[in-house]
C-alpha cells in the first residue's frame, strides 16, 4: 500500500526553524521525482521546492529560496524527503504536503505543477506567529 506521511509541522515564531518530513513507502520511489507543496485554505496548491531522483536537481519558489532546503534519502524500500525551513515567516503558514511524480524520472529533471504529481501525502500543519 502507497503511503506518503508528512511529520515535523507545528507552531514557530517568526524568524525560526522547522524541519519538515517525509517517508514515502509502498512501491519504489527511489527513482522519481518528489516535491513539497503548500495550500492555505481558500488558495490553490502553491508549490514550494522540488528535486529529482537523484537528488542532483534541485528548485525553489521565489518566496522561499535562500531560506528552504529539500533533501532526499533513497533508502531500499522507503524514500525519505526533508524541507529545511528557517527564517520563516508569517507568510509561510500554510499545510505543507509531499507529492511524487512518477512522470518524472530523470536524475536531473521534475516538474513544478501540481497536477502532475500521482501520489500525495495528508499534510502536516506549519503555522508561523509573528
Amino acid at each position: 500500500q502507497v503511503q506518503l506521511v508528512e511529520s515535523g509541522g507545528g507552531l514557530v515564531q517568526a524568524g525560526g526553524s522547522l524541519k519538515l518530513s517525509c517517508e514515502a513507502s509502498g512501491r519504489n520511489f527511489n527513482e522519481y521525482a518528489m516535491a513539497w507543496f503548500r495550500q492555505v485554505p481558500g488558495k490553490e496548491r502553491e508549490f514550494v521546492a522540488a528535486i529529482s531522483w537523484s537528488g542532483a536537481n534541485t528548485r525553489y519558489a521565489d518566496s522561499v529560496k535562500d531560506r528552504f532546503t529539500i533533501s532526499r534519502d533513497n533508502a531500499q524500500n522507503t524514500v525519505y524527503l526533508n524541507l529545511q525551513m528557517s527564517r520563516l515567516k508569517p507568510e509561510d503558514t500554510a499545510v505543507y504536503y509531499c507529492a511524487v511524480s512518477l512522470g518524472y524520472s530523470g536524475s536531473y529533471i521534475f516538474t513544478t505543477k501540481a497536477h502532475e504529481y500521482d501520489y500525495w501525502g495528508r499534510g502536516t500543519q506549519v503555522t508561523v506567529s509573528s
